[in-house]
């Protein structure tokens, strides 16, 4: 395999690292840094704050993968190419998986900068077809028709509840609606995902998530609210990535912390 040309380490537990959240990856110990590029296959991020690269080594002494960065369907890959990612660190032999995101807030009891843990999804490209697990089902990897009635693993999920509070900080917890992007929703959009139950609203994490499920890895999955995701916005409200940028740079000392106590104890 091209990525053990690079790299001897066993790790055991993968990150995701999402928009703006990258730096997590510079403080990696003993680290083997694998530029995307380098990786035959491998899909290359195009979008600004992921940076593309693939770094192993040891955080919080726990064996660890982190993808600095991650392609999303609206660059122009597949389900399947978004989620090689996932499979190769299967085949490393990680067994947990933590997806971080950036996403608009849709609850009317977020405000930016809040952290909120995924407790259910709405893959809605999946629902209308693009879903990773379409085509020929690999049965190394997992069963044909894998369940989905718990993705993100409750037992993780009280793990970080509890981290955080000792931590001081509390964490939302809601249901993160996968949109294919990469324009952001319309209003109409917006209230459609309110009706359904979305608290929160991205572009990535989901086809990953579901990928990692089907093969058996426990997931736990964190979104930062960079923005509120309004239905009926003020009029002069403009939505930019660069926002969603500088939120999430303010927010990563929380959830830097957040992730070191809870890998520690992995």
């Amino acid at each position: 395999m091209a990525v053990r040309a690079h790299s001897s380490q066993q790790p055991l537990i993968g990150i995701v690292l999402g928009s703006g959240l990258g730096s997590l990856a510079d403080t990696i110990e003993n680290p083997d840094i694998i530029p995307f590029e380098a990786i035959p296959h491998w899909p290359v991020s195009t979008v600004p704050g992921h940076h593309g690269r693939l770094v192993i080594g040891n955080l919080e002494g726990r064996p660890v993968m982190v993808l600095q960065g991650r392609v999303h369907f609206y660059e122009g890959y597949s389900p399947a190419q978004i989620t090689l990612p996932v499979r190769v660190m299967r085949r490393l032999g990680v067994t947990t998986l933590i997806l971080t995101n950036a996403a608009g807030g849709i609850n009317a009891h977020y405000k930016p900068g809040d952290l909120m843990l995924i407790k259910d999804h709405l893959n809605l490209p999946g629902i209308a077809g693009q879903n990773p697990l379409r085509g020929p089902n690999d049965d190394s990897f997992g069963p044909r028709f894998p369940d989905m009635t718990q993705v993100y693993d409750p037992a993780l999920r009280r793990l970080a509840q509890a981290t955080a509070a000792q931590l001081g900080f509390s964490l939302q917890e809601g249901v993160y609606a996968f949109v294919a992007g990469p324009s952001y929703e319309t209003p109409a959009e917006l209230r459609l995902l309110q009706l359904v139950g979305a608290d929160a609203v991205g572009m990535s994490t989901v086809p990953s998530a579901v990928v990692a499920r089907h093969a058996g890895m426990r997931v736990l999955g964190i979104s930062t609210i960079t923005n509120l995701a309004l239905p009926d916005p003020p009029p002069d409200q403009v939505i930019s990535h660069e926002e969603v940028l500088e939120v999430g740079r303010l927010v990563i000392p929380r959830l830097t912390s957040l992730l070191r106590a809870l890998i520690s104890q992995l």
